[in-house]
């Protein structure tokens, strides 16, 4: 009986191995110049799918990344003031060449405070930055339709010191894709 056992196990293990071999053949699954020469038959090129695989990788990272960079750089304020200074504006000609290349992103545009003057005052502060910030975007042809805004005033510092440096860095807009 076991010897039975054994031989329907070794048979089993012999269909399925060869069931496995012949399914890999059926499938297409070339290699060498016979691939490379039907990708340049269909394509007009002699590239493989890896190849292009690899490209795609490197434009999805770029992509991403400059995503990213979009998100996570800040334009930055002087004390009590909305207006733009120089830096600011060379910071959201780039931003605004991104949201024009990305036709299909929106943007929460955040205005932020230190942590100096009242509550109500700060939230007006970080509304009139954050209205700054979009009419300049608007300039460069950015429909307003794609950029929301929010003040948060003082609530949500970048830096939680109490000195210069830090107030320096929460005296922002700050900016989300939606």
């Amino acid at each position: 009986m076991k010897s039975k056992l054994n031989v329907i196990i070794a048979v089993l293990f012999f269909v399925s191995g060869m069931l496995l071999f012949s399914s890999c053949e059926t499938t297409g699954s070339r290699t060498g110049s016979s691939a490379t020469d039907s990708s340049a038959a269909t394509t007009g090129t002699a590239r493989s799918s890896d190849e292009d695989l690899v490209e795609e990788d490197a434009s999805r990272a770029e992509r991403v990344a400059a995503m990213n960079a979009f998100i996570n750089e800040d334009v930055l304020f002087d004390y009590d003031k909305a207006t733009l200074k120089p830096e600011a504006q060379e910071i959201l000609r780039s931003k605004a060449d991104w949201l024009i290349k990305n036709a299909d992103a929106s943007i929460v545009i955040e205005g932020h405070c230190d942590e100096r003057g009242s509550t109500e005052y700060n939230l007006a502060l970080g509304d009139r930055r954050a209205q700054s910030v979009r009419m300049f975007l608007m300039d460069l042809g950015v429909p307003r339709s794609r950029m929301s805004k929010i003040s948060y005033g003082e609530e949500m510092p970048v830096d939680r010191r109490h000195n210069e440096a830090a107030w320096a860095k929460n005296r922002r807009a700050h900016f989300n894709l939606e």
